[in-house]
């Protein structure tokens, strides 16, 4: 059997949405799964490498590896009026050119926050570390991402929501496009189109069994959070729009990436339909 590896961050939605596989609920046929959990960023450089066939990035990375890699249609993760948030200490009036952590410089969130904050002095490190770090002085302000969003320490405040950096930026109600799934395009294609709609059907097995699938998930340490949080946190990043993308999804990743080609980030401007996997091929071969 072939071995098939898919990268994914830690965070509890991509756990969520891959381990319908990992517990053998999903299968295919003559391939056998695994695992390795990164920080996204981590995920977003090897990406950028072409270390992994399969792998989870942030959707702002994309149009730089749209060459080498197709966008999935599923496992997606969106904000719909919520997101990233941009947290100071209590009372704080934050500076001009105030210092501020960030979870990774290819990370959706980075790209909003760049444009907004055009002064503001970065720093990067790991989206585990940004908490504290704001709370011990080491920078002014920090990017919670993940889970954290929900959690974060009392002796914190939010000083704007990614979620209205997006909307001015966007100009609509569109959703905000946080992360989803590539897969390498030297895959053959009618593999590659097996793995989508495995990938797929896990997604959609997760949602279908939710609530057993959590308690799994608690009962194994192989999510940071509570059962109450992870109800929360499923339904905002793991919920029935992440099986597969729909049209006003893709509406948003265009407006992403307009954007980003408006201010610089991208060489040429991309449309997401140009760089799916083809699925009509099926229909072909087998008409």
């Amino acid at each position: 059997m072939k071995r098939t590896l898919i990268a994914h961050s830690p965070d509890a939605d991509d756990i969520f949405m891959y381990y319908a596989i990992k517990f053998g609920w999903v299968g295919m046929e003559n391939t056998l799964f695994d695992n390795i959990a990164k920080d996204i960023q981590t995920l977003n450089e090897d990406a950028l490498n072409g270390v992994y066939d399969i792998v989870a990035i942030s959707f702002a990375l994309y149009p730089h590896i749209k060459d080498d890699y197709s966008l999935l249609r599923t496992a997606v993760s969106f904000g719909e009026g919520y997101g990233p948030k941009v947290i100071k200490k209590k009372g704080v009036n934050l500076k001009r050119n105030f210092k501020v952590a960030l979870s990774g410089k290819d990370t959706t969130n980075a790209m909003l926050f760049r444009i907004k904050y055009p002064n503001a002095r970065i720093t990067y490190m790991n989206f585990l570390d940004i908490e504290q770090a704001v709370l011990n002085g080491i920078v002014d302000a920090g990017v919670l991402i993940h889970e954290s969003i929900l959690t974060y320490n009392n002796e914190l405040e939010v000083e704007i929501e990614m979620w209205d950096i997006w909307q001015e930026l966007a100009g609509n109600e569109l959703p905000l496009p946080l992360g989803g799934m590539a897969i390498r395009r030297s895959i053959p294609l009618n593999k590659a189109i097996n793995y989508e709609t495995t990938l797929t059907k896990a997604v959609q097995v997760a949602r279908d069994h939710k609530d057993r699938l959590s308690k799994m998930l608690i009962e194994r340490d192989l999510v940071r959070i509570d059962a109450k949080t992870l109800d929360k946190y499923l339904e905002l990043y793991a919920n029935d729009d992440s099986i597969s993308l729909n049209e006003i999804q893709y509406k948003a990743i265009n407006k992403l990436f307009e954007i980003g080609y408006e201010y610089g980030f991208y060489d040429s401007r991309v449309k997401i339909e140009d760089w799916l996997i083809p699925t009509k091929y099926t229909e072909l071969r087998n008409s």
